[in-house]
């Protein structure tokens, strides 16, 4: 089965209609921001996607991860008919339809390695023009665990990170 790409209105026209949404994002970054309305299913566990006898429109944040998984998504929907909406959440924002924000929810676990990894490095760079060279070393090991993660899809900060007292309620499987 391939999965048909929809417009953000068209997306809305079906959901009135009766089809299911469903977030393939993860838990944080569903807290955070959604549609109302939405189901939240993060990809990884998109197979526990129960049967539905209604459509099934998909999103993510930006659209990439729901064209990407595609066929592992049509595959979840069974053989409910299967859409996604093309631009994600994103373009569902962009076309001014309703979006729910929980400011007060934590940012989502990415941003929070970027705002990580990107304060070692300058830290690491400011301390070693003022205090002395060896803190150079702080930056050459942060730009590793970022080429580590990359290559590996394993990041010891975000592993890290997920343990923090602000994100106990977003543990995988939690």
């Amino acid at each position: 089965m391939t999965i048909t790409t929809i417009s953000p209105a068209e997306a809305r026209r079906k959901i009135e209609a009766g089809a299911l949404l469903v977030d393939i994002r993860d838990k944080d970054e569903h807290a955070r921001e959604n549609i109302p309305g939405a189901v939240n299913v993060p990809l990884s566990r998109i197979g526990s996607l129960p049967p539905c006898a209604q459509p099934v429109i998909f999103h993510c944040r930006s659209g990439m991860r729901t064209a990407a998984n595609a066929d592992l998504l049509a595959g979840a929907a069974r053989d409910a008919p299967c859409y996604i909406v093309e631009g994600g959440m994103d373009a569902w924002r962009k076309a001014g339809l309703p979006v729910s924000v929980d400011r007060k929810q934590p940012l989502e676990i990415m941003r929070q390695v970027q705002l990580g990894a990107g304060g070692l490095v300058l830290l690491g760079v400011a301390l070693g023009f003022l205090a002395g060279p060896g803190f150079f070393a702080l930056s050459a090991f942060v730009g590793a665990g970022l080429m580590l993660a990359g290559a590996t899809g394993w990041c010891g900060m975000a592993s890290l990170l997920r343990h923090m007292p602000w994100n106990r309620g977003f543990r995988q499987g939690a």
